[in-house]
């Protein structure tokens, strides 16, 4: 395997987690690392620490991962563009919609590979779902429940939890289902005295009509991670804190006691908490930008995907402004 020169621009929360697989990852040599704010986590490793994007790209960079606050990744992003340089942005991939566009665009006509860090597509739980989806073990998908929800992180200061959590959310139920929003309806609340908003409840319409709900917060003592998928043969629980996924079935045997029926289910069948690898979602999303940068086949999160995503999350705090729900299909309010 030829070894590719990387860079990282971004050594705070999620940058020092990005150095430390970049450093050990097979074929990679991590040969220059940037954060005009110094090394506040010691992820450097006794490498200089550049001060931005130019000094990454003097040093002869195939790829470069851009862990840097979301307002930034646009400049930043462009300039790799511009220098030939592959990039792995973090997501969201951009603030605006505009913003990702832009970067799809100058990604693409650069004839790079350019993805976005939507690291759940990459949990061990997520990932069996959607091939157990794919397989027909749920049947047709009828619903996707999303909970997300954990203490205040101060460090993020330039988006809300729509753009920073919620769309974790939106990326991975248009990607187990395969299918794309097309509706969007939003509540939203500011507890925390911020400009951004700190708490969304939305539901969504996919295209083959499945509805979504997803339930985000960053108010809770409470860490949780769960995403449920209802159809017609049963449920699938994934909890990507644990990398854990449950089947519930629908049962076949008739519940007899009207005491228990009622308080259990007509149709409750078989629970199975399925035994699957559970590799690190990180380093997965490493492997696969990787290969795809060496032209190998890859699933990476494409730009294109991310700009879907910035506008399923824009429409979220659209709708919760206006009070309407938001057409994904022609983006009116109905």
């Amino acid at each position: 395997m030829p070894v590719l020169r990387a860079g990282l621009i971004g050594l705070g929360m999620m940058g020092r987690h990005h150095a430390r697989v970049l450093a050990s990852l097979d074929g990679v040599e991590l040969v220059g690392v940037a954060d005009p704010s110094g090394d506040t986590h010691d992820a450097a490793n006794g490498r200089e620490v550049l001060g931005g994007v130019d000094d990454i790209i003097r040093t002869g960079v195939d790829y470069c991962v851009v862990a840097v606050p979301t307002i930034y990744h646009e400049e930043i992003g462009l300039a790799l563009a511009s220098a030939g340089v592959h990039a792995l942005i973090e997501k969201p991939l951009a603030p605006d919609v505009s913003a990702a566009q832009r970067l799809a665009d100058a990604f693409e006509s650069a004839g790079l590979v350019g993805a976005v860090g939507h690291i759940e597509r990459y949990n061990p739980a997520l990932q069996s779902a959607r091939a157990r989806i794919a397989a027909g073990e749920l049947g047709r998908i009828y619903q996707v429940t999303t909970r997300r929800q954990g203490p205040f992180p101060a460090r993020i200061s330039d988006v809300g939890v729509v753009k920073d959590l919620a769309t974790h959310d939106i990326d991975l139920t248009a990607w187990v289902t395969q299918q794309e929003f097309v509706r969007i309806s939003a509540n939203t609340a500011h507890r925390s005295g911020r400009d951004h908003e700190d708490l969304v409840a939305a539901t969504g319409l996919l295209t083959d009509g499945t509805v979504t709900n997803h339930l985000v917060n960053w108010l809770s003592p409470l860490k949780e991670r769960v995403t449920t998928i209802t159809g017609e043969l049963g449920a699938f629980v994934a909890d990507t804190l644990t990398a854990d996924l449950t089947f519930y079935a629908n049962g076949s045997v008739r519940v007899v006691r009207d005491d228990i029926a009622q308080f259990r289910g007509v149709s409750e069948g078989d629970m199975i908490r399925f035994a699957i690898a559970k590799p690190e979602p990180l380093r997965v999303e490493h492997e696969q930008f990787r290969d795809a940068v060496l032209g190998k086949d890859a699933d990476i999160v494409s730009m294109r995907q991310g700009v879907d995503t910035v506008r399923v999350a824009e429409a979220c705090i659209e709708s919760a402004q206006l009070g309407s729900n938001i057409s994904l299909v022609n983006h009116s309010a109905l």
